[in-house]
């Protein structure tokens, strides 16, 4: 048993290793290249042409100021959202709990796109009713600036914080407060001196990760900020890539060692503050029940905040891709919008072999790309949750490793690696790009559900004559069926709508519906991006629904 385990163990940490481990390799060996081809020609030019480029120091700051406010502005609001839907009174609670999330449903390059067409200074639909209803010559806002880059990230990163600190504000126990009642502290103060102390783990693990993700955020940056001329460090590595007479990749990788080191150890801080949490458990054995604190006169108000605040998470990206997809081109909604009406942008689209070629592929790697992935990660989990050993903590080390690593700075990577290979220019480069960057969405469900499977049932199974693989089958897979479903579909639907590694592996042939969405936003085809992109948030929500039933049926019958 403990030979068959320390083989499938080394096995995995070859694979796992293969996919984290090979893309870093290569990039440190790029950045010391002098060209895609020339992998050993070393040389410090391209470290010394990166960091002494005067633009750089624009793009770090711009950088600080982007990823600092957006992470921010998606923990307030994160916390603001834990506390009303967890601690108070405040009506249809329920809904309201949904709805911070349900911007991981919305692709970030649509969610951009959406606010472009609602904020363009040209012919943004709120910039074209303020010029008629006010008779202004220019338009009175903006989306193409820092605060329109801010506030964008900061709502699409706001699910990630709000996920994190949802939980810890639910589980806070009614003692500590009702202590500080009995001493005669209000409410604000009470929130001020003893919830927030309590809760500053899951709050900075929060920042934290939400840090990482702005950090390798792409959508943004390249939709909102690249037609604006504010530039960032994954724009300004596209830039060295996608321009000029010949993509520098040496000097891409130079810069991407300082993004990936960053990366890494800021999820070394994210991991210490999730850990620190446990020093600040509140929660007993005894009965339990959190605190509702009465709104009184400010629940009107705050109901009216929440309510407009889901207008802008979803009605309004939603609606504005819609009606863009319906219209000739930019207009103010009215009798003379609704006559032009037609189906003109999505005959195009689906006339379009490009778009239906992205459509094909993202397809097939949302759907057996996801199944692949999930499959590798069953065996993961299984080693790190069951196998005690110190090669399976090495295991689990290099499945999370990846959680780290910013999509274009990797894809760089990769690039290195995939050139002197088959695989360059293929489907099958982009498929192990995405299982390499996406693996822990699959391995953190399924490894929760391991730890709810007593070794017991493993064990009897065993013991009756069953082999590993039947027991595998039979007894644990079924167990594990909300786990494979959860883990599914969270790779599936980043699969289906990842767009930073992409961009740099994807070649004509191998075009995904991200990048294609991109090029429609670079050439200003408005209507056929938004018909495409309508397109993919109705696919990806059917694949969503269809597993989560499939998932449903397949799910052990409780006695």
């Amino acid at each position: 048993m403990t030979h068959r385990h320390g083989k499938l163990t080394w096995g995995l940490i070859v694979v796992v290793g293969f996919l984290t481990v090979c893309p870093v390799i290569m990039l440190v060996f790029g950045s010391f290249s002098t060209g895609l081809t020339a992998t050993g020609d070393f040389t410090l030019s391209k470290y010394i042409g990166a960091y002494t480029d005067p633009a750089l120091l624009e793009v770090m700051g711009n950088t600080f100021v982007f990823v600092l406010g957006s992470a921010t502005l998606a923990t307030v609001l994160a916390l603001f959202l834990a506390y009303l839907n967890n601690r108070t009174d405040m009506p249809f609670r329920f809904l309201f709990k949904i709805i911070p999330v349900v911007p991981m449903m919305i692709p970030h390059i649509l969610f951009s796109v959406s606010w472009v067409l609602l904020l363009n200074p040209s012919n943004g639909i709120f910039n074209l009713i303020l010029k008629q209803l006010f008779s202004l010559d220019k338009a009175p806002l903006s989306i193409y600036s820092m605060p329109g880059m801010i506030l964008v990230e900061g709502l699409l990163d706001l699910p990630i914080a709000y996920l994190i600190i949802a939980p810890a504000m639910a589980s806070f126990d009614v003692a500590l407060e009702e202590s500080s009642r009995v001493c005669g502290a209000g409410n604000s103060r009470t929130l001020r001196r003893i919830t927030l102390p309590v809760l500053r783990p899951a709050i900075l693990a929060a920042f934290v990760l939400c840090v990482i993700r702005c950090l390798a955020s792409f959508a943004v940056p390249s939709v909102i900020g690249m037609p604006g001329r504010i530039y960032v460090l994954a724009t300004h590595l596209y830039q060295m890539i996608s321009t000029g007479f010949q993509a520098d990749y040496g000097m891409a990788s130079a810069v991407g060692m300082s993004v990936l080191a960053a990366s890494i150890g800021l999820i070394y801080l994210y991991r210490y503050f999730t850990s620190a949490g446990e020093r600040f458990v509140t929660i007993s054995g005894r009965g339990y029940k959190p605190t509702v604190i009465r709104l009184k006169r400010a629940k009107v108000p705050l109901f009216i905040i929440l309510g407009l605040l889901s207008l802008v998470l979803i009605v309004l990206p939603v609606a504005a891709l819609f009606y863009i997809s319906l219209v000739p081109y930019s207009m103010v909604p009215g009798a003379r919008a609704f006559a032009a009406m037609s189906f003109k942008h999505w005959t195009a689209v689906l006339k379009d072999p490009i778009s239906l070629l992205s459509l094909k592929n993202s397809l097939f790697l949302g759907v057996f790309g996801a199944s692949l992935g999930v499959t590798l990660s069953v065996f993961v989990a299984y080693v790190i949750v069951k196998v005690k050993t110190k090669s399976a903590g090495l295991l689990e080390t290099l499945s999370f490793l990846s959680f780290s690593f910013p999509g274009i700075v990797i894809g760089v990577g990769f690039m290195w690696f995939f050139v002197r290979t088959p695989l360059y220019a293929t489907i099958w480069a982009l498929l192990i790009g995405y299982i390499a960057t996406y693996m822990p969405y699959g391995i953190r469900p399924i490894t929760s559900a391991f730890i709810q499977i007593h070794s017991h049932l493993e064990e009897s199974s065993l013991v009756s004559g069953a082999s590993y693989l039947t027991t595998l089958r039979r007894i644990v897979l079924p167990l594990l069926v909300p786990g494979i479903t959860s883990g599914w579909v969270l790779m599936a639907t980043m699969f289906f709508r990842e767009l930073t590694l992409s961009v740099v592996l994807s070649r004509p042939g191998t075009e995904v519906l991200a990048v294609q969405i991109l090029r429609f936003s670079e050439d200003g085809l408005w209507g056929r991006l938004s018909a495409l992109g309508i397109i993919m948030i109705g696919v990806s929500t059917l694949l969503v629904v269809t597993v989560n039933l499939i998932g449903n049926r397949f799910k052990p019958a409780e006695s």
